[in-house]
């Protein structure tokens, strides 16, 4: 992940090199705005390929494909001597991240605990901002070329990583490997949520049963496309990833020196407040990691999102009111607090909750279906607002994209609110039959029952085992202290 925020960060030191003076590669202003999105489009491609690599081969096979692809582009551009050869190590890089999106959330979904979950699937904010700042930093330093090169590690790192990665026990599960599943699941989380594997393995042989008696291929997608555990994920994912391409980080990842420009002056040094932006997100990616998981996932999201569309509202206010001379000052601090707290709520949580989210609403039996469609929104996002990004400079000002942005975020949240459950502390099995229509159960007794003894909060007695009845919901309290005294002097214990 580090990788590929090194590659959404890549264009914000490339194009400044070529259009600056002696360079030997030179392109128009459309030219350089396709450089910049280029990617988005075999992102989608990637998309749709993954899944059945996936499904087929497994999840650690696609993401050795996702690395192997990725080492290729920055070699690519390394060695790049002409416009076309840029084009191709750029869309080599879409297509490798293309993959990896479906793959990260999915893999890092299935193998992490519902208590531990939203915290290891944060870490890619923070890995995608770690890749951003060095990239920004070290090309600031050294030629486009040299900064390729020093890339070049952290795909080579990944594939060490992945050969002695587990495979997925819920893909194991799906392939009918019961026991190498329960051996991985109990590897990666223990034994106290053996509960929990049962209840995966259970279902999937259900749902295997189910597809037996479909043979027609094109009507088991038409089924699968009409359950509402498949189309209200999907839905919702796909506005939480539009929302989050509008959120600044694309945006500030490529024309960053332009934004910062029209915002602060031109006689600001956007180079330096390029980087210590970059800086501000890989704090609040690391801070994001402890506040998604103390944090209910549906709370944080409306509150981050009104700081960011708020922000980006006031910034074009501000842009404004400048412009056409209704402000009596032009004071640097008023942008450059907008801009962080921009920054900030984009790290905190814009980028890092939808994937948070996408690994947890997905119905496992179709998840890398389901991943793929809601990703194809995210791809076509990401080209649409690089794209068109200069032009609706050229003709709304930045007062108005970021109106216009502001306004696309608030509907993005709408649906969240109607569509969106609390999934913190949650099973994916529990959020999966959400959608299909049951209640889910009471967020704190769930809590609760996977919190070891002796762990338990202040609020519950050590010394004391709550045992429910089932047919009267009558709780009795039994001491423990006898028991333990009987056991130590050897009488004996019911």
């Amino acid at each position: 992940m580090i990788g590929c925020g090194a590659f959404f960060g890549f264009p914000g030191i490339l194009l400044p090199q070529l259009q600056g003076p002696g360079s030997l590669i030179s392109m128009t202003e459309n030219q350089a705005s396709w450089l910049a999105s280029v990617g988005s489009i075999p992102m989608i491609v990637g998309n749709f390929l993954v899944p059945s690599i996936m499904t087929r081969a497994g999840r650690k096979v696609a993401i050795y494909c996702v690395i192997l692809i990725l080492i290729l582009s920055w070699f690519t551009l390394s060695l790049a001597t002409s416009y076309e050869c840029l084009l191709i190590g750029r869309m080599l890089q879409g297509f490798s991240f293309g993959m990896y999106m479906p793959v990260r959330s999915i893999f890092i979904g299935e193998c992490s605990s519902p208590l531990y979950r939203a915290g290891f699937l944060s870490t890619t904010t923070l890995a995608l901002a770690v890749g951003l700042c060095f990239v920004h930093l070290t090309g600031s330093l050294l030629s486009y070329q040299a900064t390729a090169l020093c890339c070049l590690s952290f795909p080579f790192i990944s594939l060490l990583l992945t050969i002695y990665s587990p495979e997925s026990p819920s893909w194991l599960a799906t392939r009918g490997q019961y026991e190498k599943c329960r051996k991985n699941f109990i590897w990666l989380r223990g034994e106290d949520e053996i509960p929990e594997l049962d209840k995966i393995i259970q279902t999937v042989k259900h749902l295997d049963a189910q597809e037996t008696n479909q043979n027609n291929k094109f009507r088991q997608i038409i089924t699968v496309v009409k359950k509402k555990e498949f189309f209200k994920p999907v839905f919702l994912v796909s506005a939480l990833f539009i929302m989050q391409n509008l959120s600044g980080g694309p945006i500030m990842g490529v024309y960053a020196v332009t934004v910062l420009g029209l915002l602060m002056g031109p006689e600001v040094n956007a180079n330096f407040w390029m980087v210590a932006l970059d800086f501000l997100r890989l704090f609040a990616g690391g801070a994001a990691i402890y506040l998604i998981n103390k944090v209910r996932r549906r709370k944080l999201l409306f509150i981050i999102g009104a700081l960011n569309g708020g922000s980006q509202l006031l910034m074009g206010v501000y842009v404004f009111v400048r412009t056409y001379g209704y402000l009596p000052f032009d004071s640097l601090w008023i942008p450059g607090i907008l801009v962080s707290v921009q920054m900030m709520a984009l790290s905190l949580g814009m980028q890092p909750l939808p994937a948070v989210i996408a690994g947890e609403v997905f119905p496992l039996q179709n998840r890398g279906l389901a991943g793929s469609i809601g990703l194809v929104t995210q791809c076509l996002s990401v080209l649409i607002v690089l794209k068109a990004f200069p032009g609706l400079l050229s003709t709304m000002g930045l007062e108005g994209t970021y109106a216009v942005y502001s306004g696309v975020i608030a509907a993005c949240l709408a649906v969240a609110w109607v569509l969106l459950p609390e999934t913190s502390g949650r099973t994916l099995q529990q959020i999966e039959e959400h959608f299909r229509g049951a209640p889910l159960p009471d967020l704190e007794a769930y809590i609760r029952e996977l919190t070891p003894l002796n762990e338990k909060p202040n609020g519950v007695d050590k010394n004391t085992v709550q045992l429910t009845d089932t047919e009267d919901n009558v709780t009795k309290k039994e001491p423990l202290k006898e028991f333990d005294d009987n056991l130590s002097n050897g009488k004996p214990v019911e």
